[in-house]
């Protein structure tokens, strides 16, 4: 089954084959797991994030119409489960994990560069709006060309241009300039 595409996968999958799914989760599981993890903007949120975009995919499979790739459909997935999920937990607040027990983001070059920098830019992801922390997401993490992301988010690409933008612009408003040993400084009238 791994010569098998996405989209013979998901047909497969669509038929309730769980071979088919195993495989087409181990495919796409670390991408689903990268996207959720910051929107949601935490580890033990992100998991969840995770299993449940998987939970839909088995369950609603048969609703993929071969439009778009299978993984910009699974991206359309993941994306809406966070949604849900925010919206669900604004109703009920609660306290996550202190980021220095979260490990170092792979992508993220020089291991101890990563770990600097990585708490003040989730905490700025994290105070992005969700419709500009998406777009920037999907636009400049994970590397998305703007036709995808207009097409996941289910906007024209000019809104995801104006949402990447704004999100951009908030995110260097709130990060500063990160200086040698990742000092954040904000706006101290020395500009």
């Amino acid at each position: 089954m791994t010569n098998s595409t996405d989209r013979e996968l998901i047909a497969l999958v669509a038929e309730g084959d769980r071979d088919a799914f195993t495989e087409l989760m181990a495919r796409t599981e670390d991408m689903v797991f990268a996207v959720s993890m910051r929107i949601m903007g935490n580890r033990e949120t992100a998991r969840d994030a995770t299993q449940e975009t998987f939970v839909t995919l088995f369950r609603k499979a048969d609703r993929y119409k071969g439009t778009a790739a299978v993984t910009t459909w699974l991206y359309r997935v993941t994306v809406n489960t966070c949604y849900d999920m925010l919206r669900k937990a604004k109703r009920r607040q609660a306290d996550s994990l202190p980021d220095y027990l979260d490990p170092a983001d792979p992508r993220g070059g020089d291991a101890f560069t990563s770990v600097e920098l990585r708490a003040p830019v989730v905490e700025a992801l994290r105070s992005l709006p969700e419709d500009f922390r998406t777009a920037v997401v999907l636009r400049d993490i994970e590397g998305l060309a703007l036709m995808d992301v207009a097409e996941i988010l289910e906007v024209p690409v000019g809104t995801v241009k104006s949402r990447v933008f704004r999100g951009r612009k908030l995110l260097a408003a709130e990060l500063g300039n990160l200086q040698e040993g990742s000092e954040r400084r904000k706006d101290d009238g020395n500009a």
